[in-house]
């Protein structure tokens, strides 16, 4: 028995992929003809999941109704060409990159104070009786 959602299942994706595609909201083959293998594919990578070229073949061929291996390696190339100029165009930064720019243009504004003021008294490992008279009697 088929379920209901067998109508909507995109063509050659498998499970891990067709999460990933539902995150960037491409849920039906109307979706990822609407969006196109490559611009779905970059959906994917800049939600931060990492696929690899067999969901942007899978997608190609989904769209095309045939196996991603029946794909001519012509297309295959273009296909990868696509998405590199895209990313060209758009680059895909980790968290990592993003938050060393967020910490430079901060830097940059005046938003990061230097030092943290010490409470009087001294900060919390300092020795309270640093700087004092020892030889009061």
């Amino acid at each position: 028995m088929a379920g209901k959602d067998d109508n909507n299942k995109i063509r050659n994706v498998g499970p891990k992929g067709a999460a990933w595609l539902r995150q960037v909201g491409v849920r039906t083959q109307d979706d990822l003809v609407r969006v196109g293998p490559v611009e779905a594919f970059m959906k994917v990578k800049r939600a931060g999941f990492r696929p690899s070229l067999n969901l942007l073949y899978s997608m190609a061929g989904a769209i095309e109704n045939c196996h991603w291996a029946e794909l001519a390696d012509e297309r295959k190339r273009a296909l990868v060409a696509d998405a590199e100029a895209a990313e060209a165009a758009n680059p895909i930064k980790t968290r990592w990159q993003k938050q060393v720019e967020r910490s430079e243009r901060a830097v940059a504004s005046g938003e990061v104070h230097e030092d943290v003021a010490e409470p009087e008294g001294g900060g919390f490992l300092d020795d309270p009786d640093a700087g004092q008279d020892l030889n009061q009697d």
